[in-house]
């Protein structure tokens, strides 16, 4: 397994900001993809939601104003309409997405990422 933990972060995020700050207090090496400048492609989301053992819906933000504009709570819709959606409007996803090799993790509580670092 690859040791480089990247994390897929919002940097105005507080949550983001949270796990950077955890992960340099635990003296570990990563890098951070802002994907709102580096999107994530729908491909990307795919492997990374695979990784974290979810369904694509787990990983929306339902609180999100664009959440409630397209009435995502009210429609059915497939995983590969939510990972489109997710991909074209990045405010949907839940933050920071923590990555080491084959396994990833939702940063939220940031004590998540702990059986990254084992």
């Amino acid at each position: 397994m690859s040791d480089q933990i990247t994390v897929y972060e919002k940097p105005t995020c507080t949550k983001c900001r949270e796990m950077d700050r955890f992960l340099r207090d635990s003296n570990v090496d990563f890098s951070k993809v802002n994907y709102y400048i580096e999107p994530l492609s729908e491909q990307k989301l795919r492997h990374l939601i695979k990784k974290m053992g979810i369904k694509p819906r787990e990983l929306l933000r339902t609180s999100e104003p664009i959440y409630r504009d397209l009435q995502l709570g009210k429609k059915e819709l497939s995983d590969d309409e939510l990972i489109s959606l997710m991909v074209k409007h990045p405010d949907l996803m839940q933050r920071p997405i923590v990555e080491r090799g084959d396994r990833a993790v939702l940063g939220r509580p940031t004590e998540n990422v702990r059986s990254l670092l084992d």
